[in-house]
């Protein structure tokens, strides 16, 4: 099983992070900037603008979301590759992934007032 970050660490929404149950355990998410260079060389986009507005589409694949959350838990300090997160238990099932990943992406692109209906999933 993938190692976590410091138990007892909280989500600070004001650095975009989120807090997901993946695997039984709460873990911490966080799209850093290196996180983010990670997913504009994985989706092959040239600058942020590029990834926020492929994300924004609403059309990713089950393989989108695998990187977006293996990105989200590595940034949050969680030792998580792609491969472990595709085999991962998250709460609430395929509904529960699309969530962790709207969540994600709506505190990394929007902020921490960001309101979960406008998020770009």
């Amino acid at each position: 099983m993938p190692a976590a970050r410091a138990t007892g660490a909280r989500a600070n929404r004001r650095r975009g992070e989120i807090e997901a149950v993946i695997d039984g355990e709460r873990r911490v998410l966080c799209l850093t900037l290196g996180a983010l260079a990670e997913l504009e060389t994985a989706f092959a986009v040239d600058s942020l603008n590029g990834l926020a507005e492929r994300f924004s589409s609403g059309r990713l694949k089950a393989a989108d979301m695998i990187r977006i959350i293996g990105a989200g838990l590595r940034g949050g300090g969680n030792l998580y590759s792609d491969e472990d997160v595709a085999a991962a238990d998250v709460e609430g099932g395929l509904g529960g992934y699309a969530t962790v990943v709207g969540d994600l992406l709506t505190a990394t692109f929007l902020g921490a007032g960001a309101d979960a209906s406008a998020r770009p999933l």
